[in-house]
């Protein structure tokens, strides 16, 4: 089976899930023929992704999120201004996406939450089936508890989730443990894709707090937080472009550049973690046994940290309250229950894609852009 991957580059989740699936399709005799990796002015593919995807990698331009002037939470203002002025660009990214499946000719299209993939289903209508891979397909499932607050900016994240999974054969929502199938929306939960290294890698509980941030911006508060608590030991990542590899504030606080082995390595051997409300890598931490800090910098992140709360997997913060972490972590106990969900990944995800695969050829079961995941009822 030859496969195609159409990734969203913002973050790091969807790159490191997209790592591993590349991993688990080689294993079972299947070929990833090409990356399509969506990017924005204000990010960029980690080097670590170039590295590890032993395939070609193409980047194409891609609505993003623009931080405010503080560079910790999303600006509205100015991503609606950039992504409006960027439209030329994305009109061109969604004629390049389709051309890409004409030229590969794959079995099978993998969207990893890009809403240029979505869109392309939707204008070209490729006849690839396509199967729709993220956490945030929970969000539409009708078991799911959504946060009490900021209602209306949910309802746009559902819409734009609905749209990236136009015309799909299959949606797979990653959770931290089952919800049940529904039908009508062709989805079905499935347990994180970590990385081979996060299950490899021996744990130790060490005496610093390790995290990663999506903005920079957060630094600041992370070393005020520090300037009184010179005592503990700290370690950051972050996606800081004009940094250099390491920025050693003492030598209790150190923030690099985003390193896959570094990071894996630290979060190994940290006594706990601190993070923007990102879920792949919280789900790394539950994995390693580690308690977790959420901070979120946007609507679909506060519904990830209202998912990890309810599963104890760590606790919500509008600040780096390390405090709040450190306390947590005295009487945290490690996740057991997901770790045995987590061990069911590749046999769950390979039946799925090798029975749309298969359901596709014989005639059975195929989608039609429009009716199988209809904009109509997409909650704008």
């Amino acid at each position: 089976m030859k496969v195609l991957f159409v990734v969203q580059g913002e973050g790091r989740g969807h790159l490191t899930q997209a790592l591993s699936l590349s991993k688990i399709l080689r294993d079972n005799g299947h070929e990833v023929v090409q990356i399509l990796v969506g990017t924005n002015s204000n990010r960029e593919i980690p080097s670590f992704f170039l590295e590890k995807t032993n395939t070609v990698v193409t980047a194409f331009a891609s609505p993003g999120f623009m931080p405010g002037k503080s560079n910790k939470y999303i600006g509205h203002v100015r991503s609606t201004l950039y992504n409006v002025l960027r439209t030329p660009a994305y009109m061109a990214s969604i004629a390049g996406i389709y051309h890409a499946i004409c030229q590969q000719k794959p079995d099978l299209v993998i969207n990893f939450y890009e809403i240029l993939c979505g869109l392309t289903y939707m204008v070209f209508r490729p006849k690839v089936p396509e199967v729709c891979i993220g956490h945030q397909y929970l969000f539409l499932h009708p078991e799911f508890e959504m946060p009490a607050q900021h209602k209306i900016s949910q309802k746009w994240l559902n819409g734009f989730t609905r749209c990236t999974a136009a015309g799909a054969s299959a949606v797979l929502a990653l959770s931290f443990r089952p919800y049940s199938e529904v039908p009508e929306l062709r989805l079905k939960s499935i347990p994180p894709l970590l990385r081979q290294e996060i299950l490899d890698t021996p744990r130790h509980h060490g005496d610093y707090i390790t995290g990663y941030v999506l903005n920079a911006g957060f630094s600041n508060d992370i070393i005020t937080w520090h300037a009184k608590h010179k005592n503990v030991r700290m370690h950051w990542f972050w996606d800081k472009k004009d940094a250099p590899e390491e920025t050693i504030v003492d030598e209790n606080l150190i923030f690099s550049r985003i390193n896959d082995e570094k990071f894996i390595q630290s979060l190994a051997n940290c006594k706990a973690y601190a993070t923007t409300g990102g879920f792949e890598s919280v789900c790394e931490a539950l994995y390693m046994g580690k308690p977790v800090l959420m901070v979120p910098a946007h609507i679909e992140q506060e519904c990830n940290v209202c998912d990890a709360e309810r599963q104890g997997a760590g606790i919500g913060s509008s600040v780096f309250n390390l405090d709040r972490l450190l306390q947590f972590a005295r009487s945290y106990d490690e996740d057991v229950e997901f770790r045995m969900w987590e061990n069911l990944a590749d046999q769950k995800i390979m039946s799925i894609l090798e029975d749309v695969a298969y359901n596709v050829q014989t005639g059975t079961n195929v989608p039609t852009v429009g009716t199988s995941w209809p904009l109509a009822d997409a909650e704008f």
